[in-house]
């Protein structure tokens, strides 16, 4: 039988596929903090409506809040602005795409921040999975930066390499942090665990970056706004996805969704060659097969 959190990942990697592409149609029109911000402005409400939902049509009780549980909610809604932030920081260095590549890594640390905060284990099928995972995925981001094996060695040193595990860290930290909600928040019902803690996340993480966006950038904040006819979109399909990521976190070790969860690569190379009949390279090919590998290592774990 197939356990549920396998299609509830495919299903989030695919809105985050498709939110990914209506983001595109924002860089024009919106900074990419700006652009970072409409997914949680947007989608908020929504969360809302569904926690309003499953207590009125679901059956389910709203949860109690505890102490652990918000730790976790903050602690990882800020990491996740951290992150944004670092990222954007990040391509202000000569040496950027090396610190890119090594942002890729953040796999490998949800495994690691899995174990040490929530106990979080996985075998060796998995821990080998996720190895050849991160390998695919760096050959496709040496594709896409135009990095050389030469270029990465001489930037080892540089500060971007530190700035780019600093962002996989902040990612890592922030999804081991939202499963450590799921499973903190007192109900038994994992379908109401994580959408309560999707929407307490998301009520934080738009009052922080409003909050910053009033202070420091009102102008960016107006267009949030003025540009809701293609902002809203870019939130409603991300809270599609972050309700399936949360629910897929709730059942099952982050490291092994996120693993999965690189599905979205394949999706994006699938359409760039079948759809938009662009170029391949060698490079591209080995690492979408490193992927594909991982992917089903992951399932027959």
């Amino acid at each position: 039988m197939l356990s549920l959190w396998i299609p509830i990942t495919l299903g989030a990697a695919f809105c985050q596929n498709l939110r990914s592409a209506l983001q595109k149609s924002l860089k024009d029109r919106l900074s990419t903090a700006g652009a970072a911000y409409a997914r949680f402005f947007y989608a908020w409400p929504l969360a809302i409506l569904y926690v309003w939902a499953l207590y009125q049509f679901g059956d389910y009780t709203i949860p109690k809040v505890n102490t652990t549980f918000l730790l976790y909610c903050f602690a990882g809604g800020i990491a996740q602005i951290l992150f944004t932030v670092v990222l954007l920081w990040m391509f202000s260095f000569r040496s950027f795409a090396v610190g890119t590549t090594f942002s890729k890594l953040d796999v490998i640390l949800i495994a690691i921040f899995g174990a040490i905060l929530l106990g979080d284990t996985i075998g060796p099928i998995a821990i080998t999975a996720i190895i050849i995972g991160s390998i695919g995925t760096l050959f496709l981001s040496f594709q896409d930066t135009k990095l050389t094996l030469s270029g990465m060695a001489r930037g080892l040193t540089e500060k971007a390499t530190l700035v780019g595990l600093l962002s996989a860290a902040l990612l890592g930290i922030s999804i081991v942090c939202f499963r450590g909600a799921t499973l903190s928040v007192e109900t038994p019902h994992f379908i109401m665990a994580a959408a309560f803690a999707l929407a307490v996340n998301l009520i934080f993480q738009t009052l922080l970056m409003g909050g910053w966006f009033l202070i420091f950038d009102k102008n960016e904040l107006r267009k949030v706004v003025r540009e809701w006819r293609y902002a809203a979109p870019v939130g409603i399909v991300g809270m599609a996805g972050s309700v399936c990521w949360f629910t897929a976190f709730s059942l099952q070790n982050a490291a092994y969704v996120s693993a999965l969860g690189r599905v979205e690569l394949v999706f994006t190379f699938i359409a760039s060659v079948f759809f938009f009949r662009e170029k391949t390279t060698w490079m591209e090919i080995v690492g979408i097969l490193l992927i594909v590998c991982a992917i089903m290592l992951i399932l027959l774990e």
